[in-house]
């Protein structure tokens, strides 16, 4: 069989027919920034996901990429069966699958360099609406694929020229999960009696999460870790309001030292501290740069430009010699970033902690994260985690606000709106009654007026939605005044919908 006798693949075929079972069917626009999703049957068929597949290993022969791959899947109903259907793929493409089961993304990660294995596929939508799924891919631990090899992947899939290949083979490796736990674990337990409630959202992280934190001595209370797909709680997102809301109700109920929050698929990481304020994660990322620090001082951080300005601006992380680099948004340019400067971590706002050698390998991994934040609570004896939230200066910021904007005009808006705020930049235009101290465009546009305040507005990568934070260093009231100011601009565009939440 040539690579042409495979359909290629439609971007619509209508279910219940002799097509939609007879061909595949991938929607143009799930292949995503760093990611891949879709909405299963309405955007891609099994058939679709095998092609698919047959990209992907035609892709890592493409780039020279040993055909040695890990791949797992997480919970949902049907993911076992779009993991069977992307292998069958890899296998006619000639790649050697390593099957983990069911994992967490960074339980996949891990398998690379435990399997060694250069490339990885997880199976996952995340924390995404049941209904959704998705692939998280990369071919060059610990980096995962960005808009290059994403794009390059689509292209391939969408015109069918696959490559065929001998050699390929399936494997299952058993009992991974424990395997992946023990290195967790493989350090000093903690010493403090700490109480912590571990929520999950009812995701995948459920299975794993409580069971890890146990075995570093802490006493456990698990929230919602039962699996069900369905969410019936709240969708495991810890940059949700939401969830934060439950984790912080459920601290003061069993007065907890503190809570930690796992996403669907386990590489995020969410806190509430012991008074039940909900901390977003740009700030969890200060304390624990500022802890790091003091162990390795001169130490290079890489944050999102979604991140407070206070990595750049806090007198503690200055006096231990920290540099702040703002970059890109999204796991896989975070990831790729820490690598490529070799920082000791990454941080951004969504919960995506990136620790890099000596405290770790350098992908996300939301327990990680979690060991760290009790690492840090263990070395500050006497301090609580709100003791160590005070201690940082005070900053104003509202959570990720994210506006609908379909997949196909999300990108023209922010262009529109980045070409808007340069414009008044240039013009000597006022925002929020000052001038426009600076205006960055590395991942969408974010502008800061002289007092520091600032806002930003960029594309979604993983769904039809733009993305709205703001941060004042002086007052509720300005960064309320920002958001106005944006969402001013913002409205002047009509493809631009109603927000799922707001300040």
């Amino acid at each position: 069989m040539s690579a042409n006798d495979y359909p290629k693949p439609a971007p619509f075929l209508k279910t219940n027919t002799y097509e939609y079972e007879s061909a595949p069917m991938v929607k143009p626009t799930g292949f995503r920034e760093y990611d891949a999703r879709w909405l299963f049957e309405k955007e891609i068929n099994l058939m679709g996901v095998q092609a698919l597949g047959l990209g992907l290993g035609t892709l890592l022969h493409e780039m020279g990429v040993e055909p040695k791959l890990a791949t797992g899947h997480d919970f949902r109903s049907y993911s076992a069966s779009i993991k069977y259907a992307l292998v069958t793929g890899l296998m006619a493409a000639g790649v050697k699958v390593h099957d983990i089961g069911l994992a967490l993304s960074p339980m996949a990660y891990f398998a690379q360099f435990a399997l060694d294995c250069p490339a990885v596929a997880m199976v996952t939508a995340s924390h995404n609406d049941n209904g959704w799924t998705g692939v998280k891919m990369g071919a060059n631990r610990p980096v995962t694929f960005g808009p290059d090899e994403m794009g390059r992947l689509r292209d391939i899939v969408l015109s069918g020229k696959f490559r065929y290949a001998d050699g390929g083979g399936y494997r299952f490796v058993p009992n991974f999960p424990e395997t992946y736990i023990a290195d967790l674990v493989n350090r000093p337990k903690i010493k403090r009696k700490l109480k912590v409630v571990a929520a999950c959202g009812n995701g995948t992280a459920g299975a794993f999460a409580p069971k890890m934190l146990e075995r570093l001595g802490v006493e456990v209370i698990p929230m919602d870790a039962e699996l069900d797909w369905n969410f019936p709680h709240y969708n495991p997102n810890p940059e949700d309001m939401e969830m934060l809301h439950a984790m912080s109700r459920k601290v003061k109920e069993t007065g907890a030292d503190v809570g930690l929050g796992f996403d669907g698929d386990g590489d995020r990481c969410g806190v509430v501290d012991n008074n039940g304020e909900e901390i977003f994660a740009d700030k969890i990322g200060v304390m624990l740069a500022r802890d790091l620090a003091r162990l390795h001082p001169n130490a290079t951080f890489v944050v999102d430009v979604k991140s407070t300005g206070l990595f750049a601006t806090d007198p503690e992380l200055q006096k231990l010699g920290v540099k702040a680099d703002y970059w890109k948004t999204g796991h896989s340019y975070i990831k790729r970033r820490v690598t490529d400067l070799k920082a000791l971590a990454g941080f951004e706002k969504s919960g995506h902690f990136f620790f890099n050698n000596p405290v770790g390998r350098g992908y996300d991994d939301g327990l990680l994260t979690a060991i760290h934040v009790l690492e840090m609570l263990d070395r500050n004896p006497g301090k609580s985690m709100a003791d160590l939230y005070a201690a940082i200066p005070k900053t104003y910021g509202s959570p990720t606000m994210s506006p609908h904007c379909d997949d196909e005009k999300k990108y023209g808006v922010v262009a529109k709106v980045q070409a808007r705020i340069e414009a008044m930049q240039k013009d000597g235009a006022q925002i929020i009654g000052q001038k426009i101290r600076d205006v960055v465009t590395v991942n969408g546009v974010r502008v800061t007026a002289e007092d520091g305040t600032w806002g930003l507005v960029r594309a979604s990568s993983n769904k039809p939605e733009l993305v709205v934070v703001v941060e004042s260093p002086v007052s509720e009231q300005r960064m309320r005044d920002m958001f106005k100011a944006v969402d001013t601009i913002l409205r002047e565009n009509p493809e631009v919908g109603a927000y799922n939440q707001t300040i």
